[in-house]
């Protein structure tokens, strides 16, 4: 029996196990919390990394925690060849789920679903079963794979700093936290914070508050404004042609304060902001529709949508789309707004083509906002790109082409995974390249079918590159 199948058998027979160790990981909310003694980020997502390091150690593994940041598990005691990098944390779980909630991890259509099923708790155990498919089939390697279980990949990524600081980078790393075939080029990071200040106004109508988007990377589904002194059928109309325009609904309603207007739109990752509908930006649409009083909070509304209307994910009024050939454009998601009778402030999450520089993406965001009237903090990170014609990587879609029967090909990402900085270190898998999981949405899944042939894969590729 050829290797391949040897391992479709295995997993094939372990399929239930699968299952169950996602769904045990997943019904663990490892969203990041507060610092407490021995739990850097929160109980939750120190948890999940206990929780994981023990099942690997059920298989055998052996395993080391680093200070409760990281744990790992190894296959062996030899020379270290292969670094898997996968994370226990997840986003914030959001509104909008409808299959299950978001930490009752359930299997139904041959789909587990529940938050982190697919990000990246699910890939994680498809990396540690073909670790143990290697360990239990007796597949001779000389050189070991090491599982790295991190916690703070959704939050900062300074889990993964905290272990290099002690341990060396392996040869090869790749973390199962994309899609396959293999990603070698992953985009830069410009994170932008629009803020401005100004004295309330009473004439006229008022926007009392503006809220929407919890969460630096996710698109947000939702948004609400609370506006006093205009009549509720002025405001339907409006929203009647904002729904139109930008396919968000609205719902009105009374409160204390004013009318209350709940806009829903659509989550997505940051990545991929072509994928929802921006429930704040439909909603600023809409706010700057109303006959609001003429002062310095209705000016700077107005200015800011110049900068961000809805449906430009690329950051081109912003002044920042760039784009080349080999990361793709640059794009740009509106996630946080905040607004109310004396402060604006809106945090952007941009995903910047290789090509992004101070000069044009930097200079020109500053400008803008600057003369809209507000001030500019940023962060800018580099892209990473790594050499698709080495033998590793060739060995990566050679396991991949195996499996699927398909051409494999590079690709780039404006998600960053724990491979960012590595300097040998891609992203692989687990999810095929047209898959959508709503990853970082409502109803988040795994299909199963995917799930058992990324440990095929992965186990292929441990016999290879630990050979």
């Amino acid at each position: 029996m050829e290797l391949k199948e040897r391992f479709v058998k295995y997993i094939d027979e372990h399929e239930e196990e699968l299952i169950e160790d996602v769904k045990t990981l997943c019904r663990i909310n490892s969203v990041r919390g507060a610092y407490e003694a021995g739990k850097p980020y929160g109980e939750g997502p120190y948890n999940a990394l206990m929780s994981a390091m023990s099942i690997c150690e059920r298989y055998g593994m052996a395993t080391t925690n680093y200070d409760d940041y990281v744990v790992t598990a190894d296959l062996n005691d030899r020379e270290k060849a292969l670094d898997i990098l996968a994370h226990m944390d997840v986003v914030a779980a959001g509104e909008g789920w409808t299959i299950t909630e978001p930490f009752n991890p359930i299997v139904k259509d041959g789909r587990i679903y529940g938050r982190g099923t697919s990000d990246d708790k699910g890939p994680a155990m498809a990396a540690l079963y073909a670790m143990r498919a290697v360990k239990e089939l007796g597949i001779p390697v000389t050189k070991n794979c090491r599982l790295i279980l991190g916690s703070d990949e959704e939050s900062g990524m300074g889990d993964i700093v905290h272990y290099y600081s002690v341990e060396p980078e392996a040869p090869m790393t790749f973390s199962p936290d994309s899609s396959f075939p293999v990603t070698n080029v992953e985009k830069g990071h410009f994170r932008v914070k629009l803020s401005a200040s100004f004295e309330p106004s009473d004439e006229g109508a008022v926007l009392c508050e503006l809220y929407s988007g919890d969460t630096i990377n996710i698109v947000p589904g939702r948004a609400y404004a609370i506006v006093r002194g205009l009549d509720d059928d002025l405001i339907r109309k409006e929203a009647e042609k904002a729904e139109k325009e930008t396919g968000v609904s609205f719902s009105i309603s009374a409160t204390a304060e004013g009318l209350r207007i709940d806009a829903e739109g659509q989550g997505a990752h940051a990545a991929h902001p072509d994928d929802g509908k921006n429930a704040a930006l439909a909603l600023l649409h809409l706010v700057n529709l109303l006959p609001l009083g003429d002062c310095a909070q209705t000016r700077l509304l107005k200015e800011l949508e110049k900068l961000f209307p809805y449906g430009d994910n690329y950051g081109r009024a912003f002044g920042i789309a760039v784009e080349d050939e080999l990361s793709g454009p640059t794009t740009a998601s509106a996630d946080i707004l905040r607004a109310d009778r004396e402060h604006i402030e809106l945090h952007v999450d941009s995903r910047t083509a290789v090509a992004a520089n101070e000069e044009n993406t930097v200079k020109p965001a500053v400008n803008n906002a600057e003369k809209a009237g507000f001030t500019l903090e940023y962060k800018l990170g580099a892209p990473h790109v790594v050499d698709g014609d080495t033998d590793f990587v060739k060995t990566l879609l050679r396991c991949y082409e195996d499996v699927k029967g398909v051409e494999g090909h590079l690709m780039s990402i404006g998600g960053g995974t724990y491979a960012h900085d590595l300097k040998n270190g891609v992203a692989f898998g687990a999810v095929g390249e047209v898959t959508d999981t709503n990853m970082h949405g409502a109803d988040e899944f795994m299909p199963i079918d995917e799930l058992k042939e990324a440990v095929v894969i992965y186990a292929l590729a441990i016999s290879e590159l630990c050979r």
